[in-house]
């Protein structure tokens, strides 16, 4: 027997909830093939009062996609960027690793972080013109505030440049601070 994709779990919840069979939203789909993912995801929501996450389980699922994950592992994650990105984000997970040898980098929400065991540590992603750090315990933003006073601080994560000069002692020190707030 086939295992069921991350996509196929939500068919029962979709057809109990908006009444019609997966053939009925098959069928819809097939009307909307050429269109943008956007546009697809509005036309259930709109049609048909779909969620967010049928909507996107569905358009997904008829694109191809069987799951949301997009990475294997952290090196499929490097790879997937463009090389200085890469290499300040290794650069980023080294500094930290050196320290607290223990801790795992893992892929979560495909996006590489670091575990303690079941608890998150620290996160990174990369955008078009910069990369996001994010001590997992946002209290670490507020306590080192005066570290932080050059760099572009949103509510979660820290904006760096994709060619960062990885700042060790700061890494360091939220990790530090995360450790500390538990």
């Amino acid at each position: 027997m086939k295992d069921k994709s991350k996509r196929e779990s939500h068919f029962p919840a979709i057809e109990k909830r908006y009444g019609e069979p997966m053939s009925f939203w098959f069928a819809q789909m097939k009307k909307v093939a050429g269109k943008k993912y956007p546009e697809q995801v509005a036309f259930l929501r709109e049609n048909f009062g779909f969620s967010q996450a049928h909507a996107n389980a569905l358009v997904m699922y008829s694109r191809g996609s069987l799951t949301s994950k997009r990475h294997e592992s952290p090196k499929d994650f490097f790879a997937s960027l463009e090389p200085i990105k890469a290499k300040t984000m290794r650069k980023i997970f080294s500094v930290i690793k050196k320290k607290y040898p223990k801790l795992e980098l893992v892929i979560a929400w495909n996006q590489p972080m670091l575990k303690d065991g079941d608890r998150y540590v620290f996160g990174c992603s990369a955008s078009k013109n910069h990369l996001l750090i994010a001590p997992w315990n946002t209290a670490v933003l507020k306590k080192l505030k005066k570290e932080l006073s050059g760099y572009e601080v949103n509510k979660k994560t820290v904006r760096v440049p994709v060619d960062w000069k990885v700042d060790e002692k700061l890494l360091l020190a939220m990790i530090k601070e995360t450790f500390k707030a538990g």
